[in-house]
């Protein structure tokens, strides 16, 4: 596992994506600054300073896209889950992959993008931002949406190099055995860490809204939700507004 430490880049996905060819499997693209990082949905993930995490892992698992692939993103908003956890926190999973503090507070994004070239994959490239030190004023002004830093939990500071330690070593502590039984492999930690099932929501699909109520999540790690009309509405994206 390399690490590329940048002092500044716009986006560490974007990095990883130009140079996609030239980075190994496992290799981890570190800035400590993004002057224009992105979320799910093109929206902005906010720079909250020095301290905090941004990182992307370029992954290679084979030469074409398989169906657990899709599923990356949610393995990591477990493993952000477990680490919470040992910091004495609640953490919940928003679907698909929003990881929040007891269900309100935002605290880190997950975004994974693909390279495809000539119908080849050329690398997955799974960004992640995590708040982990940040003033409440700064979180405060974040518009449209209730946010969260670690160091603001707990009430200390906290080193982003050893929490980018440990989650390393988590994640690819079982990161093999993920990808070769699939989402059903976290699908009970993913569950009864969630803060949606069983509630009526509406979810914003592309350019429309889907309106229902939460039913589950299915063996694909998409979200069933039940329509006016008892139908199933199976959705494998989507954000939850």
């Amino acid at each position: 596992m390399r690490v590329i430490k940048l002092e500044e880049t716009q986006s560490t996905n974007n990095y990883a994506k130009e140079h996609i060819t030239l980075l190994e499997d496992r290799s981890i693209v570190h800035a400590l600054r993004q002057t224009n990082g992105r979320g799910r949905l093109n929206r902005t993930w906010v720079d909250l300073g020095d301290n905090n995490l941004f990182f992307s892992i370029v992954l290679k698992p084979s030469n074409a896209f398989c169906p657990v692939y899709s599923n990356l993103t949610q393995y990591a908003s477990v493993i952000l889950c477990k680490i919470f956890e040992n910091y004495g926190l609640n953490p919940k999973v928003k679907w698909p992959n929003d990881v929040m503090i007891d269900g309100l507070r935002k605290i880190c994004g997950i975004l994974c993008e693909t390279v495809i070239e000539n119908n080849e994959l050329k690398g997955i490239i799974l960004g992640i931002g995590i708040n982990l030190n940040a003033s409440k004023k700064d979180v405060e002004n974040i518009p449209d949406r209730v946010v969260t830093a670690l160091n603001l939990e707990i009430g200390k500071s906290v080193n982003s190099e050893a929490f980018l330690d440990e989650f390393l070593t988590e994640f690819f502590k079982s990161y093999d055995e993920f990808l070769s039984k699939g989402f059903e492999y976290i699908m009970n930690d993913y569950i009864k860490r969630n803060c949606f099932l069983e509630k009526d929501l509406n979810v914003q699909v592309l350019n429309s809204v889907k309106s229902g109520y939460a039913k589950g999540i299915n063996n694909n790690g998409e979200l069933i939700l039940q329509t006016e009309d008892n139908k199933d509405l199976i959705l494998n994206i989507g954000d939850i507004l």
